[in-house]
């Protein structure tokens, strides 16, 4: 166990390797309820949340969802999050839930409760009312189906529905952390205990942090605070397919986005492979000719390709795949090349 965010949260539970493969082979599960749960309601909720997004919202339909950033009027990343539309409640009032990061809950909170006209929107905070938990992996749907009424595989990824859950509503996503297929499940606390242990009795693998962050980074998935961050945009990110400049109005951090995308970024977020089993972790330096030229954001042993990988900021002239960098490791230069992300995709089912 370790402290996360003001949780107390597990690392491991049988093993990273062991979970990881768990979660690429058949399924594993994550306790997520750490994670930010907002919902709000209100006639001009997709309008007041189209200011602070660069994603264009007015395109959702009810069930559907839109992973995006809020930014700081420089562009900065605020905090990556999950937009879903659930269209209108019994009382016609349309709603939205929002998933946050567990450690910017609060800045979030604030941030969103600043700029949305609360007059227009009603803001609740969920967040430690609400279990949340990650069924993820080829078998993921096959073992949480017998637990809720509705049909499962009827939900298109990232579709998402209100549904029972072991007899009590709740509310599942076809989304996840992972690079695999699955879902995640968010209902009330206690009813959050019974459906863990109803997944253990069907055979799925009870995952924890370490597994979480080699699955992630597998599939080049950005991770708050280390890839992406305030000092970083969603077009320096690799992010820029969530920005919709041409279909949507103004919003917090547009100036700055069209500027880049008329004048280029300067620097870009590229996967590294690494030479041998030497891992570059964060925060270690990127060498080329003997020049310090960028930083490693995330690094790790992939289980799944059986090599070091890595994510890391290096200039766009040096961004190109096949471009051959150092990462200097405790004072040592090691070889890494660019290569194409993700450095793990599923394949899709037949």
């Amino acid at each position: 166990m370790t402290a996360f965010s003001g949780w107390e949260m597990p690392v491991q539970y049988v093993g990273i390797a062991q979970e990881h493969q768990a979660v690429r082979q058949q399924a594993g599960m994550f306790d997520i309820s750490h994670m930010g749960k907002f919902v709000l309601k209100g006639h001009q909720v997709i309008e007041q949340l189209q200011r602070l997004v660069p994603s264009d919202l007015a395109r959702l339909q009810p069930g559907a969802a839109q992973y995006t950033v809020l930014l700081t009027p420089e562009a900065g990343i605020v905090d990556d999050l999950i937009v879903y539309y659930q269209g209108e409640d019994a009382a016609g009032q349309p709603t939205v839930v929002l998933i946050v990061n567990a450690g910017t809950t609060l800045k979030d909170k604030t941030w969103l409760t600043e700029h949305l006209d609360l007059g227009q929107v009603d803001f609740q905070d969920l967040s430690t009312e609400k279990a949340l938990i990650a069924v993820q992996g080829p078998q993921a749907i096959a073992c949480l189906q017998p637990l809720v009424e509705a049909d499962l595989s009827a939900v298109k990824p990232f579709g998402h529905l209100a549904a029972p859950v072991l007899g009590q509503l709740g509310f599942l996503a076809r989304t996840g952390y992972t690079g695999e297929d699955g879902f995640e499940v968010m209902v009330d606390a206690a009813a959050g205990v019974e459906l863990w242990r109803s997944l253990l009795a069907a055979g799925v693998t009870p995952c924890g942090l370490g597994c979480r962050d080699t699955l992630r980074l597998e599939a080049a998935m950005a991770l708050y605070g280390q890839d992406i961050d305030e000092t970083t945009t969603p077009l320096e990110a690799g992010l820029g397919w969530l920005v919709h400049l041409d279909t949507k109005g103004d919003f917090i951090g547009r100036s700055v986005l069209e500027q880049q995308k008329q004048a280029g970024v300067q620097r870009r977020l590229v996967g590294l492979r690494m030479a041998g089993r030497n891992i570059a972790r964060h925060g270690y330096p990127v060498v080329h000719e003997r020049q310090t030229v960028g930083e490693v954001t995330s690094g790790s042993w992939s289980p799944t390709l059986e090599q070091a990988i890595a994510l890391a900021y290096v200039p766009v002239a040096l961004s190109k795949v096949g471009q051959q960098l150092n990462v200097e490791i405790r004072g040592k230069f090691y070889s890494g090349e660019v290569v194409k992300r993700p450095f793990y995709r599923r394949q899709a089912s037949l």
